[in-house]
């Protein structure tokens, strides 16, 4: 074991470990932080990232899967049709949040393979939150898989890491929705609502030049408006 990894997985899990164990159900995932981002022509703002910056970076990503898995989002979906001259546009609000330092977040295991850290980590529910997935997972939410696409660099507004990862996970919630729609409708709605929360922890790698995430969603459509009302 290397001095980063004692020093750092031992921090993380001491602090962890001091959390009780109270909650009726627990969510797990594995976060994968590159402590030298350098990705085609893009070079990270922080190179080579420190421990302390590498396992804030593990922790926030883990809190905002959390916070999609938990909560989720309400979207509002313009699906676009180019022969109308309609673009497709695809909006979400966030439903909840797992907040920075929650104590109910808890790293289990953390390891350093190169310069690739890996992190477990899980995070307890308490009765309320208990109760809001039991919704999610009733008989009227369905599910859909799809990959996202990002940048890995870019105009000011994406330069910042996590809202990298953001854009690619909006972005393959949209194609979820889209693939859904297309497997329910027989023919091609002009708006539709309703709300989407990620299944479990997303897979990013590095695609032709662009971040790609595979991500598995839960959703409901409350609305489809057809183009007949217009």
């Amino acid at each position: 074991m290397t001095s980063f990894q004692r020093r750092g997985a031992a921090g993380l899990l001491a602090l962890s470990l001091s959390v009780p164990l109270f909650s009726q159900e627990v969510f797990r995932g594995e976060i994968r932080v590159d402590m030298e981002p350098v990705y085609a022509a893009y070079v990270d703002e922080q190179y080579p990232l420190d421990t302390e910056s590498t396992h804030r970076r593990a922790l926030e990503e883990a809190a905002l899967f959390f916070s999609a898995m938990l909560y989720g989002w309400s979207f509002d979906y313009e699906i676009g049709e180019r022969a109308r001259r309609i673009n497709e546009t695809f909006e979400l609000e966030a439903l909840g949040s797992v907040a920075w330092g929650d104590s109910r977040l808890r790293v289990t295991d953390a390891r350093l393979e190169g310069t690739l850290f890996f992190m477990w980590v899980d995070y307890r529910l308490d009765e309320t939150q208990v109760r809001r997935m039991r919704v999610w997972r009733s008989g009227t939410i369905q599910n859909s898989h799809a990959l996202g696409y990002g940048p890995v660099g870019g105009p000011v507004e994406l330069g910042d890491w996590m809202q990298i990862k953001k854009t690619a996970l909006e972005d393959a919630a949209r194609a979820a929705v889209r693939a859904m729609l297309q497997g329910s409708e027989r023919n091609r709605p002009k708006h539709a609502r309703g709300y989407i929360a990620l299944d479990s922890f997303p897979v990013y790698r590095l695609s032709s030049g662009r971040w790609q995430v595979n991500a598995r969603f839960r959703i409901e459509i409350t609305e489809i408006i057809p183009f007949s009302v217009y």
